[in-house]
């Protein structure tokens, strides 16, 4: 691969290069959900995936493990200072993985209504600079519906993060239908965040110490994604926004082969799972989706995404703490593209998808 070298820019914040930078994929923990994460830990609990996320960064003295830690937590001096020196205006916040969703129900549900107050306090401190996804205790489907509202409705939060599987399961799951229903009538997306893979699939990838970002969060994240598609979930609500970070986890690269054999399977009643469809699937990934460049920054590749599901459906991301390179900003900065096309990369996008306030972000 030609790996591309960016020309040395100052990075800077407020616009001059003609555009705000919103940065989409930006992962935060309050102290609480930290001290619940340690006491699973303790007890054993979570299942491999669990323990090879969070107990290894919970548990390591490595300078990245602390750095990603140290960042995690604060939505104050540390991390406005690396926004500064990225140039990135705002950030768009949420709870990172797994969330709530390695916890027992009652505990997810209790989890994401503190980690919701949480970040809307700190939205509302620095409004300028930060938005929040709301998260939801999905396998207490009520109580997610009704915090959904009160996190967008009251608080303010401006979608919802979903951290991939939920204990093993999928929001395919009809279980989490209702959910999926409310979050359509509130117009707001959900970003599917990867986690680790769950304890079904994993061991393989653990022995090989490919579990985590390297490879197991985009198998398990496109699966989760493609599983969506395939179960008819975006015919029974087909104004459902979802966003994929990473490029899309690899799904816009496959679109003509899901769409062939889909086609096959459904002629051949091969699995029960899959059934006709109202669209073929890469229509779904075409008008249900959106696509961030969170760890992903390498022009060839935004540019082949923006060319097959269009250029509207692909915005900036960073992926803070777990991805923070300056230069990275400045290799997607330096595109080969109009400035109207960055404008709409880096800040209308997201703006509209999230239905982010430009007038906070300039104030």
């Amino acid at each position: 691969m030609t790996q591309y070298t960016p020309q040395p820019t100052k990075l800077e914040t407020s616009g001059g290069q003609g555009y705000l930078r919103v940065a989409t994929e930006e992962a935060w923990w309050p102290q609480e959900v930290v001290a619940v994460y340690r006491g699973m830990l303790e007890r054993g609990e979570g299942g491999p995936g669990f323990h090879s996320l969070i107990g290894h960064y919970l548990t390591s003295q490595s300078d990245r493990a602390k750095f990603v830690v140290s960042r995690l937590a604060d939505t104050g001096e540390l991390r406005l200072a690396d926004m500064d020196a990225a140039g990135v205006d705002h950030a768009v916040l949420s709870l990172t993985s797994p969330g709530t969703n390695s916890l027992e129900p009652a505990l997810g549900t209790q989890v994401a209504t503190i980690a919701n107050d949480r970040l809307a306090e700190a939205c509302a401190a620095n409004p300028a600079r930060f938005s929040g996804l709301a998260t939801l205790g999905f396998e207490e489907p009520d109580s997610a519906v009704k915090e959904l509202d009160r996190a967008i409705n009251q608080l303010g939060l401006k979608g919802v993060v979903c951290n991939s599987h939920i204990r093993g399961r999928y929001l395919s799951d009809t279980a989490f239908w209702p959910i999926l229903e409310a979050i359509e009538a509130c117009d707001v997306p959900i970003y599917l965040h990867p986690q680790t893979p769950n304890d079904s699939m994993i061991s393989t990838l653990l022995e090989s110490g490919l579990d985590g970002a390297i490879f197991g969060f985009a198998i398990e994240t496109s699966m989760h994604a493609l599983k969506i598609v395939t179960s008819g979930v975006l015919d029974r609500f087909p104004k459902l926004r979802i966003v994929l970070g990473h490029m899309g986890e690899a799904l816009p690269f496959w679109l003509y082969r899901f769409d062939y054999m889909h086609k096959g399977q459904v002629v051949s009643k091969r699995y029960e799972a899959i059934k006709p469809l109202e669209l073929t699937p890469s229509d779904y990934l075409k008008r249900n989706f959106w696509y961030t460049s969170s760890g992903m920054p390498w022009g060839p590749t935004i540019d082949y995404v923006r060319k097959v599901v269009g250029a509207d459906r692909v915005m900036y991301a960073m992926d803070y703490p777990y991805e923070y390179a300056p230069d990275e900003v400045r290799m997607q900065d330096q595109l080969d593209w109009t400035l109207a096309e960055k404008k709409m990369f880096f800040e209308d996008i997201p703006v509209s998808v999230f239905g982010l306030d430009r007038d906070a972000m300039t104030s």
